[in-house]
């Protein structure tokens, strides 16, 4: 049981965790959010490291010291399009120190009953799951294994069986008094651990974005169960709040790529095995398409009133932003009017197109939504496409044949001229390709993208003076 000054402390540290996550759902106060959690967490650290529970201060403080200058380093030195993978291996950790505070709780005999020993069992069940799925998620965000759906027979039940056995296991678990306990537990790891590969194996990368999210999820509850098993009340507020916003953003990530959120856990989950998908293009092959260069888009753009820029993963790896944001204000010099439209799952992690354009100065007020500014496409004159794919894809649309059939995407091909820049006409990341490129108000203007941009911005430069 804690004392009163450290309940009052980790009651503030909460408050603080709310507000934090309450001021960054707008750009607009997601600084003061930030701000919010870094405080709300240093008075959470100050007070354990304070209380009668730690007496290993030799140990203690060193760990917290590399550890922090780790998060340091990887706070500057990590690059946006890598940020995905980042937060996918940071909850695995998450987990895995779940499973390690669960066996030293459990070994340590410093509490006794079946509850207790409940709480230590799902503690360890959920992070042995949430660290073997992140790591899985990291290795597919980063390339290093195929971002295709693992679909084994009978996938399925083989996820029911091992659920089950961990039931069984956690029966034979609570009230076991000898080294049986400890071999369940061992055996109970194992096959959790097993699970989450495989309900991550069987995700495709289109829909990794929500997979991250499901994660963060589950890092929360994870967290939550730790907070029940060691009786601290800041570990199950911090646990639910992470727990449940994260299930919310998968929701609404889900609802934006028009997938079913259960689909998207169990890996399709009652869901008709996709069609093979018709592709035109790879690198260069399929139908003719319409080029642009550098002067005929400066014209485009200089001749229009209204410009739409929509900014995809293809943005974030050229590292574009600054640029796109000077020829932003170059083209509003000439009293263009020039918004961005984001899709809510752009990039490879939610919020990512938006946090590359705040890192560029980019003014929030510009900056809309999908559902804001859908309706705008036919009455404008130019809109650029940088680096985005699937989220403009209008086989979302037609074709039913198409794994991303359904998903709402900005209806870019709408507006009076669209260019697409990238560097070639290869597919998205869910694989498929897009008819946009073929359109006939479609101009593809090939390049890095940054290169590209830099380009235009010097010949409006040159048109200013």
């Amino acid at each position: 049981m804690e004392y009163a000054p450290t309940t009052l402390a980790y009651l503030v540290a909460a408050i603080l965790f709310i507000l934090s996550l309450n001021g960054l759902s707008s750009q607009t106060t997601a600084r003061r959010g930030n701000l919010f959690g870094i405080v709300g967490m240093a008075i959470a650290i100050a007070v354990t490291l304070t209380s009668n529970r730690i007496a290993a201060y030799e140990y203690t403080i060193p760990a917290l010291v590399i550890a922090g200058l780790i998060g340091w380093h990887l706070a500057r030195t990590v690059a946006m399009t890598a940020m995905p993978e980042l937060v996918a291996m940071l909850h695995s950790f998450v987990g895995l120190a779940a499973v390690l505070v669960g066996f030293a709780t459990y070994l340590s005999k410093s509490h006794s009953g079946s509850i207790f020993e409940i709480e230590i069992f799902v503690d360890v069940f959920i992070g042995a799951i949430t660290f073997t799925g992140s790591v899985l998620a990291w290795a597919k965000l980063r390339g290093s294994i195929s971002g295709r759906p693992l679909l084994l027979p009978g996938r399925h039940y083989i996820n029911l069986i091992m659920v089950i056995s961990a039931v069984v296991l956690a029966v034979l678990f609570v009230g076991e008094t000898g080294t049986g306990g400890l071999v369940f537990l061992i055996i109970m790891s194992a096959i959790a651990a097993v699970l989450g590969v495989h309900l991550v194996a069987a995700i495709g990368g289109a829909d990794m974005p929500v997979v991250v999210s499901m994660l963060n999820s589950y890092s929360g509850w994870t967290a939550a169960a730790a907070g029940f098993m060691l009786g601290n009340d800041l570990l199950i507020v911090t646990g639910a709040l992470v727990g449940s916003s994260g299930a919310i953003l998968s929701y609404i990530m889900c609802k934006a790529m028009n997938r079913s959120i259960w689909n998207v856990i169990f890996g399709g989950f009652g869901a008709e095995p996709a069609k093979k998908p018709k592709t035109k293009a790879a690198e260069g092959e399929g139908p003719p398409v319409s080029e642009i260069d550098v002067p005929g888009m400066v014209e485009a753009l200089l001749a229009a009133k209204h410009v739409i820029i929509v900014p995809g993963y293809g943005m974030a790896v050229a590292r574009a932003q600054h640029a796109v944001h000077e020829m932003t204000e170059l083209l509003r010099e000439h009293n263009i009017e020039v918004r961005f439209g984001i899709h809510r799952v752009a990039g490879r992690l939610p919020g990512h197109m938006n946090v590359l354009l705040a890192e560029a100065n980019v003014p929030y007020d510009i900056v809309l939504e999908m559902d804001e500014i859908n309706s705008d496409f036919p009455s404008t004159d130019v809109v650029m496409v940088i680096g985005a794919n699937d989220i403009v894809n209008p086989g979302a649309q037609t074709d039913e044949s198409s794994p991303i059939y359904g998903m709402p995407v900005l209806e870019v091909w709408k507006a009076k001229e669209t260019v697409v820049m990238k560097r070639s006409r290869a597919v998205g990341y869910a694989g498929v390709d897009n008819p946009l490129f073929y359109h006939e108000r479609t101009d593809m203007l090939f390049g890095d993208a940054k290169d590209s941009i830099e380009k235009i911005v010097t010949e409006l430069r040159v048109r200013t003076v």
